[in-house]
């Protein structure tokens, strides 16, 4: 397994762990490295802080592209591996579009359900297809009015009788 994809486990592990505890994943991931336990990558605190730092909006995101699904109702993991995947996706330059799409995949295939996978694909997608269109900065107001842009173009007319 390449580093970065055992960093992305071992964020998913903290961020998991921290939301079924209510812990504060920042925190938490502090008091490991103050005691020696922390990740050896340096790419999971990465992971976590910006996790944490932009987990309202990703949430966001996700309510409005999840149709059908109460982020609340997701499997933990799979809502966890969004996150993480939703925040490489929108904020690290660093990381190719479908570098993240397919680490997000593999976390959930590796952990969740056998629906997950394609979930999470149709999620980050969906986020993918229109990023260049979503404000990170603004509520969901606009993102609601992007997402029903974008299906109203996945939708295909009847033909006339």
């Amino acid at each position: 397994m390449a580093a970065r994809s055992k960093a992305r486990k071992r964020a998913l592990d903290l961020l998991y762990a921290c939301e079924l505890r209510g812990d504060d994943p920042v925190a938490t991931l502090e008091q490991r490295i103050a005691e020696g336990e922390g990740p050896t990558n340096d790419y999971t605190a990465l992971l976590v802080r910006g996790v944490a730092a932009h987990q309202g909006r990703i949430d966001e995101l996700l309510r409005a592209y999840s149709e059908g699904w109460v982020l609340e109702r997701m499997p933990a993991i799979d809502r966890t591996a969004l996150r993480i995947g939703g925040y490489e996706l929108l904020w690290e330059d660093d990381v190719p579009d479908p570098v993240a799409v397919s680490e997000a995949i593999a976390l959930v295939r590796e952990l969740s359900t056998d629906d997950s996978p394609g979930f999470v694909n149709g999620i980050l997608g969906a986020l993918l297809r229109d990023k260049d269109l979503l404000d990170l900065d603004e509520p969901e107001a606009l993102d609601e009015a992007v997402v029903g842009e974008a299906a109203a173009e996945d939708a295909v007319e009847a033909p006339a009788p």
